[in-house]
């Protein structure tokens, strides 16, 4: 591990959020998180199943997110299982008990389930049986979902090293290795597949796109430039996972900037300030935003123009955003789930969870929106757009009463006066 694990360890205990107040005095009120206001539901949102995986990872902030392929989610727990069930129901298909301390996965494909752990171990499961394949240690934490490129199994370590593993035994094919600053928020940016290439984010605001067949670096660019005379003031990391649409690019990083670049080149065609180790979601003309002080903003993809903020979550360590059709999806540090209406911002839904940390997004998919606790518990939920009201929903509206005859006035009523 590298110089700055001392400090990764007590960022671990702390959390970024409260590691920003560390620079505050000592006698200065930390404003809390804010509290949760009552809501009228505007969306039908129904917990179908949970399971519970065990391995309680409160603090450690692992990236430990579940994935659904072809019907069939894929989950694992800190203390080493791995399960699959399915997503309809929850009913295991297959369950393994691997003795690592998973940190990071599982992610799917070709075939394989690949996890890292916190002690550096990397394990391929065959996806239909749970069977191990192969595994490999690496000598450093992994706290990055794997990714697995074709015949390749991409590693992003907390050291800044990126491997490259053969996917049938694990065999090392290239290794790329980045700086790191001696002091960072805890956390890495996955590597994420753009057609040829490999997209990377830094703990040093770099982003790299990689050769996947033999490591060769195609482009770097400084898309968070540290800045300030402290090293905190300096914190520059992009810990969420950059999107890709197109021939675009979508990064954010901490204490910097939110920017859209070219995939070919790395040149940055926007950027606006912003502040996120969290994370953000797209759909074909917005990008959802959750900022570091748990401020979710919809901005447009063409310009990052903000379109809405929703600010009455703040400071509630709030995961990224997740689509959920016409709603966006966020948890919070007491187990809450949110559902926001992504047009205008607006909390349509609620939902209460095992009371413990979401750490990472919530997944969503036809089946159902899954969400994976700290403590290991895994919920599946079904959201349903109330319907609008019809005439036969509504209210009906009093009778209207005849009008009466008008009456002559009586004897006691005094009269006008005469001309």
């Amino acid at each position: 591990m590298s110089a700055a694990n001392p400090v990764r360890i007590a960022l671990a205990a702390l959390g970024a959020g409260a590691l920003l107040t560390l620079g505050a005095c000592g006698d200065k009120d930390i404003d809390p998180p804010a509290e949760l206001v009552d809501i009228v539901p505007k969306l039908n949102v129904r917990h179908t199943w949970s399971a519970g995986l065990g391995g309680d990872s409160e603090r450690l902030r692992l990236a430990l997110r579940p994935m659904v392929v072809d019907g069939t989610i894929y989950a694992a727990s800190h203390d080493g299982e791995v399960v699959a069930m399915s997503a309809d129901n929850g009913r295991r298909l297959w369950a393994v008990k691997t003795k690592l301390a998973l940190s990071a996965g599982p992610e799917v494909d070709a075939g394989l389930v690949v996890l890292g752990s916190s002690d550096g171990d990397i394990i391929a499961l065959d996806s239909s049986n749970g069977k191990e394949r192969w595994r490999k240690s690496i000598g450093s934490e992994v706290l990055a979902r794997p990714l697995i490129a074709k015949d390749i199994v991409v590693i992003r370590t907390v050291d800044g090293h990126v491997e490259g593993l053969a996917s049938t035994d694990g065999a090392p094919r290239w290794a790329v290795d980045e700086q790191v600053p001696r002091l960072t928020l805890r956390g890495t940016a996955p590597p994420v597949l753009a057609g040829d290439r490999i997209i990377a984010g830094f703990d040093n605001g770099k982003v790299l796109a990689i050769d996947p067949r033999n490591g060769d670096v195609m482009w770097d660019a400084i898309v968070n430039a540290p800045h300030g005379r402290t090293e905190l003031e300096r914190l520059s990391d992009i810990d969420s996972p950059a999107r890709v649409s197109g021939d675009d690019i979508f990064v954010v990083g901490f204490q910097g900037r939110v920017a859209m670049l070219a995939l070919d080149s790395g040149q940055i065609w926007w950027a606006r300030d912003a502040s996120s180790y969290r994370g953000f979601t797209m759909d074909d003309d917005n990008l959802y935003l959750t900022n570091a002080d748990s401020v979710v903003i919809a901005m447009k993809r063409a310009d990052g123009s903000v379109l809405w903020e929703q600010d009455s979550m703040k400071r509630r360590g709030l995961t990224a955003p997740a689509l959920d059709g016409d709603s966006l999806v966020v948890g919070d540090f007491e187990g809450y789930v949110h559902w926001l209406n992504k047009a205008t911002g607006e909390i349509v839904a609620r939902q209460k969870t095992d009371g413990e940390r979401i750490t990472n997004p919530a997944v969503t998919t036809d089946a159902g929106v899954f969400v994976q606790t700290d403590s290991g518990k895994l919920l599946a939920f079904k959201s349903q757009q109330k319907p609008a009201p019809t005439p036969d929903t509504m209210p009906k509206a009093a009778e209207p009463q005849p009008e009466s005859e008008p009456q002559p006035p009586s004897q006691a009523e005094p009269q006008p006066n005469g001309p």
